[in-house]
């Protein structure tokens, strides 16, 4: 059963008018096919670019604080990296430990550990504020 179609009346310039004609040659093709799919074309991507003025300055926003982030990400690890080579260059020519010093460097690495974790639970941070305020991570 064919659907029920609208008929439009419309005009078109010379040039494409012919375009119209030269694509619609292949007899499985209509006029009004190439027509209707074009129309379709047109609102679909009229679509996409509503979406993007809704959501383009949300995304552009979150591809700064990404950025932002990334940057973040990078200081520390350069900072991190940069302590590790300024302590072994100081503990380079120091005596191998004694298992007394051992047990205590490895009894104040747990306390360490420990002290980060609460850190991180609270959600404080040792630099600048903390997370909770002002929506900043």
């Amino acid at each position: 059963m064919k659907s029920r179609c609208i008929r439009h009346q419309f005009l078109l310039e010379p040039e494409l008018s012919e375009k119209l004609n030269n694509l619609s040659r292949d007899p499985a093709t209509t006029k009004s096919a190439v027509v209707a799919k074009a129309v379709q074309a047109f609102i679909e991507q009229r679509g996409e670019n509503e979406l993007d003025q809704r959501y383009g300055v949300r995304l552009d926003r979150l591809s700064r604080d990404l950025n932002h982030i990334r940057l973040d990400a990078e200081t520390i690890l350069e900072s991190l990296a940069l302590f590790i080579r300024f302590s072994i260059t100081l503990h380079a020519h120091t005596p191998v430990p004694d298992r007394a010093t051992q047990a205590i460097a490895q009894e104040r690495f747990e306390k360490f550990v420990e002290q980060v974790g609460r850190q991180i639970a609270s959600r404080k941070r040792s630099l600048g504020k903390d997370r909770g305020e002002g929506g900043e991570a």
